[in-house]
């Protein structure tokens, strides 16, 4: 077995996460992952601002007060943190050691910076054995660009139990793993839909653990006293994030989820097995970043009454000081009826600019806006002085033959080691949604939010979304898997119809997960939905009231007939039922 552990889910996660987990228990070796869509965009500016910049420099930081540590206890370091500039953070981190008085030697992957001339940043995802050539060279630390988040395990593994390219269900199960401890805390009860259950009720997740096993079987775990839990929901809860259908695409195995069995076993361990693998595709993901232009926002409070004629003055009079062209107006009716303070009388008129020119999106626009402050509506005000206009992000995804990328590893005597692609690759099509059986609409219902019977976990893939849904009995299972359609899906979360929506079903996990195709338009850092990333899409849809089956309904719940109701069940207000507290 290698015990591996996760200290950063993302860039700007627990910063006393390293020395948490290097100090909480014991460790083989200890990841972090740092980058994700928004990050590389980020890391790319830095770096056109200075060439020298490009990675994490949080990473830094935290392996200062932690390096010693780790070289004393053995404990090898892996993380992607390198962002694009693996180079330049292997030689900050040889500059780190000396000025500690420390030797280590440093590994580092490079390769997957793709020549795009027009891009900011173009980066395949590359996947493990760049990490494991590192870790067999003797690397205390290996430092990455663009892999795969699991690909920080799956190295590990390959380099412990000399996994070969045709160990397929080894490599699956090891992506498993990776896949489940790479956003840190979300595995051990971070961003749980049913929190209030945690021991702590969720208070300071614990990061998490990964026992890796050399059939590519995992258990889950912590250390000892830390927050959080590990469960089997836990878990079912961070594999349902950012996938798509039940072929989960990789550099090194295409990974079949579902075939992925879990079971509790002990307190805060879960087992993961029985993962199967398939050959990878021929390709790789590019991940390309483009600057779009700039953008702006301002809020408007309207308070009382005619809130929509208040919003249609602010829109008429913007327009005609800045021009239509690039504006976004959002209302949202946070107001309540005759309420007893301003702000639940208030709603909120989001405008948004976006635009090549950095004046007009800027200056030009915010001012326009507070120069309506006594001009406008009545109560006419605002939730922000003017402000600049600042750059935004325009992501896109593509792919690359895997022999087209020099996958390199360099390791800690300066070697160069070409890491060669698959030796056989197959394809990359998802298969079918298969279509569910039509619901039984003559059971007794009652009326209750969904989340009653529910968890639900949602992400973004670069313009599009994922919303995983998962039943907590296998009868729950049963009735969810009739029953939310992608039709209904659309009546519950009006913003989703209309677009191309895939639906998959994983048994396995009493789940179903749906791909929200174009959702988030350019990207996150070009969104301005409320929610730019999708992540309360998943408890958006848990607070929706709809009928339930009687029979499924928590025994302490009363339950009332279910008025009549449009398609999905999901307008009008609960009956007897609240919407909350079903599981506290």
């Amino acid at each position: 077995m290698i015990r591996i552990g996760n200290a950063s889910g993302f860039y700007g996660d627990r910063f006393t996460a390293w020395r948490e987990m290097l100090d909480g228990g014991e460790l083989d070796v200890l990841t972090g992952d740092y980058l994700a869509e928004l990050t590389m965009l980020i890391l790319g500016r830095d770096r056109l601002r200075d060439p020298s910049l490009g990675y994490a420099k949080t990473f830094l930081r935290q392996l200062e007060g932690t390096l010693g540590t780790a070289l004393e206890r053995g404990v090898r370091i892996v993380t992607n943190a390198g962002g694009v500039n693996p180079a330049g953070l292997a030689a900050a981190i040889g500059a780190l050691a000396d000025r500690l008085g420390l030797t280590v030697r440093v590994g580092y992957v490079e390769g997957d910076a793709v020549p795009r001339p027009d891009a900011l940043t173009a980066n395949a995802y590359l996947g493990a054995f760049g990490i494991a050539a590192c870790l067999e060279a003797g690397a205390d630390v290996v430092v990455t660009g663009r892999v795969t988040d699991a690909s920080l395990v799956v190295g590990p593994g390959i380099a412990r139990f000399g996994w070969r390219h045709e160990d397929l269900d080894a490599l699956a199960g090891a992506t498993v793993a990776g896949h489940l401890i790479e956003c840190g805390a979300q595995v051990t009860g971070g961003n749980f839909s049913f929190f209030t259950e945690l021991p702590d009720g969720g208070r300071r997740p614990g990061f998490p653990v990964a026992e890796l096993r050399p059939d590519g079987s995992s258990v889950i775990t912590k250390h000892p006293g830390t927050g959080g839990a590990v469960t089997v929901e836990t878990v079912t809860a961070q594999l349902l994030y950012e996938i798509g259908g039940p072929d989960y695409l990789g550099p090194d195995v295409v990974t079949r989820l579902d075939t992925v069995a879990l079971h509790q076993d002990g307190p805060d361990r879960v087992r993961v097995s029985g993962t199967r693998g398939a050959p990878p595709p021929d390709t790789l993901k590019v991940g390309v970043n483009n600057l779009g232009g700039f953008r702006n926002s301002m809020t408007f409070v309207l308070c009382g009454l005619d809130v929509p004629a208040k919003a249609a003055l602010v829109r008429e009079q913007v327009e005609a000081a800045v021009g239509p062209e690039g504006l976004e107006f959002r209302l949202a009716r946070t107001d309540h009826v005759d309420a007893g303070d301003t702000e639940t009388a208030s709603a909120l008129l989001h405008v948004h600019v976006k635009d090549g020119d950095r004046t007009r999106a800027g200056r030009v626009f915010s001012a326009a806006a507070v120069e309506l402050a006594l001009a406008s509506y009545p109560g006419c005000t605002l939730t922000t002085l003017p402000g600049d206009a600042t750059p935004y992000g325009v992501f896109t995804s593509d792919t690359v033959p895997q022999d087209a990328v020099a996958h390199v590893a360099v390791l800690p005597s300066g070697e160069r080691v070409p890491i060669p692609p698959p030796p056989a690759t197959g394809g990359q099509g998802f298969p079918a949604a298969r279509r569910p059986p039509a619901g039984d609409a003559s059971r007794p219902t009652g009326r209750g939010a969904l989340g009653e019977l529910v968890g639900a976990r949602s992400g973004d893939k670069g313009g599009d979304a994922n919303l995983g849904v998962w039943a907590r009995t296998d009868a729950a299972y049963a009735w969810l898997r009739g029953w939310l359609t992608v039709e209904r899906l659309g009546d519950l979360l009006p913003e989703t119809a209309g677009l191309a929506v895939e639906r998959y079903e994983l048994p396995n996990l009493r789940a179903v997960n749906f791909v929200l195709r174009g959702l988030l338009g350019q990207g996150v850092a070009a969104s301005t939905r409320f929610d730019p990333q999708a992540k309360a899409l998943g408890e958006l849809l848990r607070a929706r009231i709809v009928d339930l089956p009687a029979e499924l309904l928590p025994a302490t719940a009363p339950t009332e007939p279910a008025p009549p109701a449009a398609p999905g069940g999901a307008d009008g207000e609960p009956a007897a039922r609240g919407v909350a507290g079903g599981h506290s």
